[in-house]
């Protein structure tokens, strides 16, 4: 894991109006949170956040906090927790932050990799098809993976790629109640097919898990 400084300057002002002077001058309004400290409300410059979102994206985002106070600047590790945008997607509104623990275990969304030109792609003008972009892992902050590369080389024309196939290692978790197919090769017209097939997975899994929550609520 890495940790990408970013400044902040401690404001005392709050409320709409206040957010609205703050974004005119260039700037985000922002809070810092967690289990041991008091919130926080921040002030960030947009170019400074707005290069680090261009550059590494707002998924599984830890940063090095420089926080500037009245007499001091303060560090705090924490992960980007959450970011509005405006209608448009173009102006950043608000940030979350929030305070992490090194040994605390964390949810974290991770991009997937496909390494390699795989033997269906490669021989039979096969798809390679992603499935799911992105998968939440469990994990210490520091044991957090920048992506998940998969090796695709050996995948043939109607071979995939499934959940339980990817090992991180022990200090690395993948949560999920269904096998669920990550990557797979289709043949070239078949891409309609299974896109309708990577939707029916996810209904799927949603099932699963609306099922298991029934189950835990009617058992309290």
């Amino acid at each position: 894991m890495e940790l990408i400084k970013l400044h902040a300057t401690k404001r005392s002002t709050r409320g709409k109006g206040a957010a609205r002077k703050m974004r005119s001058k260039k700037n985000i309004p922002a809070i810092i949170y967690g289990p041991k400290i008091d919130p926080m409300m921040l002030c960030l410059e947009t170019s400074e956040f707005d290069k680090i979102i261009r550059d590494r994206g707002a998924s599984g985002l830890f940063l090095n906090l420089k926080i500037q106070g009245e007499e001091e600047v303060k560090s705090k590790v924490v992960m980007l927790k959450d970011l509005q945008m405006d209608t448009f997607g173009i102006e950043y509104l608000h940030v979350d932050f929030h305070q992490i623990d090194m040994d605390t275990l964390v949810t974290v969304s991770v991009p997937i990799v496909p390494v390699g030109i795989s033997k269906g792609v490669k021989d039979g003008d096969g798809m390679l098809q992603i499935i799911r972009r992105e998968l939440e892992v469990v994990c210490k902050p520091a044991d957090t993976p920048e992506s998940i590369e998969i090796d695709v080389s050996d995948l043939d024309i109607g071979d995939a790629v499934h959940v339980e196939a990817i090992d991180l290692g022990e200090a690395v978790e993948i949560p999920h109640d269904v096998n669920f197919t990550v990557i797979t090769i289709v043949p070239p017209d078949a891409g309609e097919e299974e896109e309708e097939l990577a939707e029916d997975e996810l209904l799927e899994e949603e099932m699963a898990e609306t099922e298991e929550v029934s189950a835990e609520d009617s058992s309290e």
